[in-house]
């Protein structure tokens, strides 16, 4: 995202406004003598077309940056103006969103009238109560955030014969004497790496509410419980590495200097399955970064055209590159207002592709029926396409934008059709690209890590909430069940483990405290769910 997409300040957003305005009429302008020497050029204008194409991009993509939505969506002509405007036949919203809130604990609170109101308006007699009637309804409604200081007295026990004393154990501990709880340095945690608050702005937040703290005194909860999890980390990579199919993607990080001017760009890098997604922030994209990730993989890697992918796949020839459509699309929406008709045309058969895939159940249970339609209507549409490529390409002027998209996809072309070969190759890397969403939200409130320690405390609790997510699981819960096994020196479980013991019922919840009750509910209930889907699928 551009600068000037997050800038907030009203009086910088019109400067630049005016800025691009001035820039775009000088465009306008210079388009004019161009169309003017268009007109009496003579000889081949081959040159003059091509600067012709190159100002018209340029000048929708500054309009774009400015008054633009920011969507891979296509616009058309036809499309409605606003919501109001869609099919008469469809339900509006009532904008209060689910009427039906299950997960939330019901709170029951009765209403009574005063003493003087417990007279008769007509006669003057006293109001007497109607047994078990009730006039009711519900709203949501909020209790605030409660810090507390709990003071923990643990009895102590004597024999008669004075020989031996036995204390009452406290609660578990990140530290020895820590003053802070484990469900607090849980709560430091998820509030930056799931809902992406940066460590002063909680400051801010927990003064508030009553608790006075340092930005220091948070990190050091936060890495304590880092400590006690992060053992997980390479059971996870290995766990995510023994699929047949991973998808991949990178994203800059900054890694901040001691002194100003000596930050450096970092990366995060990506792998993803369904169940699970493994971060690493390293301090470089190079082929030597992807292969200390990759070098024990063997499969199919869903990823763009990065050349250190390329490289890895000739280098390890065992990695088999399957290349994104959404890619392809994307370059494709981009240059549809400079060429509406072939990029249409292009556009609306890889719909198709996406059309053919959403007839077939997401996940294994589907690869059967999704195997069946690729080889009976996806190849016919990859024909389609072929057929395309030929008869556009001559038309286009050599390094147009239209050029450049096609030549994108031919380059890309056997890791784009690889799909229709194995029916547990998807049709583009959307998931892993939305799985690189947290960190990048992330980076833009807090900024990126400052120190190597903070780049390692971050990858492990990205790692642990995103894939925690991805199986349906409450973060909070997860990393609560993985912090109570580290304090026990035991295994770290991974999230679909932890998925599995709920849905098996071997998960031991009865040391949880009162701050995970609601979720271990929550938990407890998403496991039912999963157990019944499975059942419903194995006639059971």
């Amino acid at each position: 995202m551009s600068r000037l997409a997050q800038e907030k300040d009203p009086e910088v957003l019109h400067k630049a406004i005016e800025l691009l305005e001035n820039h775009n009429r000088a465009l306008t302008e210079k388009i004019k003598e161009l169309l003017a020497e268009l007109t009496k050029a003579k000889g081949d204008s081959t040159y003059q077309q091509l600067r012709l194409a190159a100002l018209e991009k340029q000048l929708a993509k500054l309009t774009k940056q400015v008054f633009g939505p920011s969507s891979e969506q296509r616009t058309t002509d036809d499309a409605p103006a606003d919501a109001s405007s869609e099919g008469e036949n469809e339900k509006k919203r009532t904008g209060h969103g689910p009427t039906e809130q299950p997960k939330l604990p019901v709170v029951e609170v009765k209403h009574k009238l005063d003493d003087a109101d417990k007279t008769c308006p007509k006669c003057g007699g006293g109001l007497k109560e109607m047994e078990g009637q009730y006039e009711d309804h519900e709203e949501i409604d909020v209790l605030p955030l409660r810090f507390v200081r709990k003071r923990h007295r643990r009895q102590k026990y004597t024999c008669r014969c004075g020989a031996c004393i036995e204390t009452a154990p406290g609660p578990d501990k990140l530290c020895p004497r820590g003053r802070y709880s484990i469900a607090f340095a849980i709560y430091v945690a998820i509030s930056k790496y799931c809902d992406h608050l940066p460590l002063e702005r909680q400051v801010r937040m927990m003064a508030r509410d009553g608790l006075v703290v340092t930005s220091q005194t948070l990190w050091d909860q936060i890495e304590q419980l880092a400590w006690l999890v992060e053992s997980v980390m390479p059971r996870l990579r290995a766990f995510v590495l023994e699929h047949s199919v991973v998808g991949a993607d990178e994203t800059s990080w900054e890694l901040f200097g001691k002194k100003p001017g000596q930050s450096k760009s970092w990366f995060v890098w990506v792998l993803r399955v369904e169940r699970g997604v493994y971060y690493a922030i390293r301090g470089g994209r190079s082929f030597k970064t992807a292969e200390s990730l990759l070098m024990t993989f063997a499969g199919v890697l869903m990823c763009d055209g990065y050349a250190a992918y390329l490289s890895l796949s000739r280098a390890y020839p065992r990695v088999v590159l399957a290349h994104c459509w959404a890619h392809v699309r994307r370059e494709f929406v981009e240059i549809e207002k400079s060429f509406p008709k072939p990029c249409g045309e292009a556009l609306d058969l890889i719909g198709k592709l996406y059309l053919v895939e959403r007839r077939c159940p997401q996940g294994p249970e589907g690869d059967e029926e999704r195997k069946v339609l690729r080889d009976t209507e996806s190849r016919q549409l990859i024909d389609e396409i072929v057929a395309w490529v030929y008869r556009t390409t001559p038309k286009c002027l050599p390094e147009s934008g239209l050029h450049k998209a096609i030549g994108y996809m031919v380059n890309m072309w056997p890791g784009l059709v690889l799909f229709l070969n194995d029916p547990t190759i998807p049709l583009d890397n959307n998931g892993t690209e939305r799985a690189a969403r947290g960190p990048v939200v992330g980076r833009k409130n807090h900024y990126g890590s400052h120190s190597l320690r903070g780049t390692e405390v971050a990858a492990t609790f990205y790692s642990l909430v995103e894939s925690a997510k991805l199986n349906g699981l409450e973060p909070r819960f997860y990393l609560r069940v993985a912090t109570r096994a580290g304090l026990r020196h035991e295994t770290v479980p991974l999230p679909h483990e932890v998925k599995a013991m709920l849905a098996a019922g071997t998960l031991d919840l009865n040391d949880f405290d009162d701050h995970t009750e609601g979720i271990v509910d929550a938990a407890l209930a998403a496991a039912a769910a999963e157990k019944s889907d499975v059942a419903d699928l194995t006639g059971r």
